[in-house]
């Protein structure tokens, strides 16, 4: 299948399926550039204190080396590696923890099992030449050059901007120019700082593009995906027709229990039960046609009333669902109905009853 006829937007379940196989727009390069602007950051905060620290640092060492001989046992190692691991430790968890967040900010947290599952093809030397001299690994090296080369241009630009200072060096103190040095090295690697992330930005964007042109579908595809988690439009077909069956089996069941049924005469009928504990009459039953002539048959062989009055009939059946009371609006011409159904009906009793026995 062609990768042109693929034009559809993937669906839910394509994402879940690729985000499970480690399928998740992320760069690295997001994680490195925030890493080292954190690690940055934090060594310029941190850059007065450090003449502080070792002048303290150098000033011990001298003082106890003055009372007693240096030996491999003597604690100015111990001072020293203390020293160093004050000023790294907090630079590089900074760095660590901003290159993690990084990472989840941009797909969350994924666990990809089938991305660990040990694959021969990934041993292969051959493949890996191959992978290397390809399209996709040489545009991978110009992504990665491309950067450096605004890096370089940047650090030559910087140089040469500040060439007669470096030239007159000899002629300044040595307080002087290491400030010079320092604020030249800060200049050019908060600029290259701020080129990674920029950077970062783009290639973040052209990965997630390349991600979503590989998870489109092309139609037969949604549609296969379709019948697999929705199932085959046969039996989901079946299963509505038996449910309708089951649903025109209950409303005839729940004609019996009817005190009334309206008919069109012939095209609609409509099923109303009512008590003198409802507050409204409620619809048990209604039908079209074949349905409602059902209906019909089940009210005359329970010697329910079957009234003709097409307007309310086809009222109650386009404004009232099967179980639900009937809307104030027909009150009035039910209530006629129902208290001529409830004369007729006491007036057959009372016949019923002043009848002579045979």
């Amino acid at each position: 299948m062609t990768g042109s006829s693929k034009t559809e937007k993937p669906t839910p379940q394509k994402r879940k399926k690729a985000r499970e196989q480690g399928q998740v727009a992320r760069t690295r390069e997001l994680s490195n550039a925030l890493a080292w602007s954190g690690a940055l950051a934090l060594v310029a905060w941190q850059i007065s204190d450090v003449p502080r620290h070792w002048r303290g640092l150098l000033q011990s060492s001298l003082d106890l080396s003055v009372s007693e001989p240096l030996t491999t046992s003597s604690p100015i190692l111990l001072w020293t590696a203390l020293g160093i691991l004050r000023w790294i430790a907090p630079v590089l968890a900074l760095a660590w923890m901003l290159s993690v967040a990084g990472g989840v900010a941009q797909g969350g947290l994924v666990f990809a099992t089938e991305a660990l599952l040990p694959k021969p093809e990934r041993l292969n030397p051959v493949g890996k030449l191959k992978q290397i001299f390809s399209l996709t690994g040489l545009s991978g090296i110009l992504k990665s050059l491309l950067p450096f080369g605004v890096i370089l241009w940047l650090g030559v630009s910087t140089v040469t901007s500040h060439w007669q200072t470096l030239v007159q060096a000899s002629d300044l103190s040595v307080r002087v120019f290491a400030g010079f040095l320092l604020g030249l090295m800060w200049q050019l690697c908060w600029k290259s700082g701020l080129v990674l992330l920029v950077w970062a930005g783009v290639d973040y964007m052209l990965v997630w593009r390349k991600l979503e042109g590989d998870l489109k579908m092309s139609r037969e595809e949604v549609r296969e995906e379709g019948k697999q988690t929705e199932g085959n439009p046969a039996v989901k077909g079946r299963i509505r027709r038996l449910q309708r069956q089951l649903r025109r089996r209950q409303m005839l069941k729940d004609t019996e229990t009817a005190s009334v049924v309206v008919t069109n005469p012939t095209h609609f009928a409509v099923a109303l039960r009512y008590e003198t504990n409802m507050e409204a009459p409620v619809v048990v039953a209604k039908g079209q046609n074949f349905l409602a002539q059902e209906i019909k048959e089940v009210a005359r062989w329970h010697g329910i009333p079957v009234l003709e009055n097409p307007p309310l009939a086809q009222a109650l059946y386009k404004t009232v669902e099967v179980g639900h009371p009937i809307p104030a609006a027909l009150y009035t011409a039910v209530a006629e109905i129902l208290a001529f159904v409830f004369r007729a009906q006491a007036q057959a009793r009372q016949q019923a009853a002043g009848r002579p026995k045979q």
